[in-house]
């Protein structure tokens, strides 16, 4: 990018002044030198402001500074995820679900729970559920998944069950932080984690995932 910036004048105008009017060499020497560092401050704020110019361009520019959500999502999901394979998951709470019925979670024990993490004001947990309603009703003699809703209350969690025909149990999350941080961190949502029938992880991922993933991992427990 081409750009033109100011520059002293050869010849100084208070000089020309001082010769014109007779006045000493010394003074016009001193207005000069006053000029040009008048100027020179002028031409360090132009170069600045150049320069910061520049910098917005450049950040403005297709590509630079854009961050790409459309990756897909089997390479999202956290780096610390696969420390949990293999761990004994923490299947001694009792929740509640919407419907105010106490959810033992150990009395699943035997078959494959895949326990979802979401919200109602979650865009990509919306995205998600769809599919794991299809996979809860193919799967359903092997497999029960649980809705863990982390912070919205039991009002406002049966009517989106209904809107989205959820057919799986919408446990009450919201108060019960030590469960959330028995499975997490979770640093952000969906988060899922897959157990087998063995009660150990066979798989935790953090972000969305698709239908595609989970019925492969479900699959492999079977």
């Amino acid at each position: 990018m081409s750009m033109q910036h100011e520059r002293p004048e050869d010849e100084s105008p208070a000089t020309d002044a001082a010769a014109e009017s007779g006045e000493p060499a010394a003074d016009a020497e001193t207005g000069g030198t006053e000029s040009l560092r008048s100027r020179s401050r002028k031409a360090t704020w132009l170069a600045m402001g150049a320069v910061a110019l520049a910098l917005a361009l450049i950040w403005l520019a297709p590509g630079v500074g854009h961050v790409d959500d459309t990756s897909s999502p089997e390479a999202s999901g956290d780096p610390d995820d696969a420390k949990a394979t293999g761990k004994v998951a923490p299947m001694h709470f009792t929740l509640q679900d919407m419907n105010g019925k106490s959810v033992d979670l150990a009395s699943f024990k035997g078959r494959i729970v895949l326990i979802n993490f979401w919200a109602t004001w979650c865009g990509p947990c919306r995205a998600e559920i769809p599919s794991l309603v299809e996979l809860q009703d193919r799967y359903h003699d092997d497999l029960t998944i649980l809705g863990v809703s982390i912070d919205d209350p039991a009002d406002k969690l049966k009517p989106y069950a209904a809107e989205f025909k959820m057919n799986y149990p919408v446990l009450v999350g919201n108060g019960h932080q030590d469960m959330q941080d028995a499975f997490g961190p979770l640093f952000g949502i969906p988060v899922s984690v897959l157990v087998g029938r063995d009660g150990r992880i066979a798989l935790k991922h953090s972000g969305i995932a698709t239908m595609e993933q989970f019925e492969r991992e479900i699959k492999a427990l079977l």
